[in-house]
């Protein structure tokens, strides 16, 4: 079923406040340079990152599978200069090739199923440049997150309250389900999510399998190396094999 906090119109406009700009997007933009890029923003979700890139020049595709938040995407400053597509990432197919391809936000644990990650890893492969470079992120899975992730955070939107609670539901199998409520003054909105959380190994044997190999995986969003101990992120810098 689709997960609601990217379905629901109004989680969707909510969206940026719960995740803006911050430090890891500084990342992703920083990878573009300076230099016109043909950019490929896959799980662009509301287009921040990709409005972002549009505003320094760069060739932009943001595709998601969401309409309600490619909505809100459209409506950013830069939005009519990307071309937006709702597509699931395993499925998008176009005829350009693309000088950077980036998943961000965690997008790449939604993808749950084996047949799912080769999919999007041949969507990434057969629309990479020459020299191009695919940038994603996932979560370390030895960190304790259940621990981390139970919480409230009030959000204002207009003047309008919104609580938004986050609880661990299951864990298991490499995975972590967890259920968001937001409550407003006239009704609660609830949102069920499942993540799979992958080791550098497994990831790296997944992408040597689609004709792709890690160059690089930090730790964090300042070029650390990544520390299987320690580390929160997993950053992967890919280049075709």
């Amino acid at each position: 079923m689709p997960d609601l906090h990217y379905e629901n119109p109004l989680l969707a406009d909510i969206y940026d406040l719960d995740s803006g700009w911050s430090i890891d997007r500084d990342f992703y933009l920083a990878l573009a340079g300076k230099e016109p890029k043909r950019i490929l923003d896959l799980g662009c979700g509301t287009g921040l990152l990709s409005d972002a890139y549009a505003a320094l020049g760069h060739a932009v595709t943001g595709v998601d599978p969401a309409k309600a938040m490619l909505d809100v995407a459209r409506q950013k400053p830069n939005g009519a200069r990307i071309e937006w597509v709702q597509s699931p990432a395993q499925a998008f197919r176009c005829e350009q090739q693309f000088d950077l391809i980036i998943m961000t936000g965690n997008a790449f644990q939604v993808f749950l199923e084996d047949e799912d990650i080769l999919a999007t890893f041949a969507t990434m492969r057969r629309h990479l440049a020459p020299d191009g470079m695919i940038a994603f992120e996932t979560r370390n899975p030895a960190i304790d997150w259940p621990a981390l992730w139970n919480r409230d955070t009030d959000l204002d939107i207009g003047g309008r309250a919104i609580r938004q609670s986050r609880r661990i539901l299951k864990t298991g199998n490499s995975r972590v389900s967890f259920e968001t409520r937001y409550t407003l003054a006239d009704r609660t909105l609830v949102s069920t999510s499942e993540l799979l959380f992958l080791s550098r190994p497994d990831i790296e044997e997944r992408l040597n399998a689609s004709g792709l190999r890690a160059e690089t995986v930090y730790g964090d969003w300042q070029h650390e190396p990544f520390d299987g101990a320690v580390s929160h992120e997993m950053v992967f810098i890919v280049r075709a094999a």
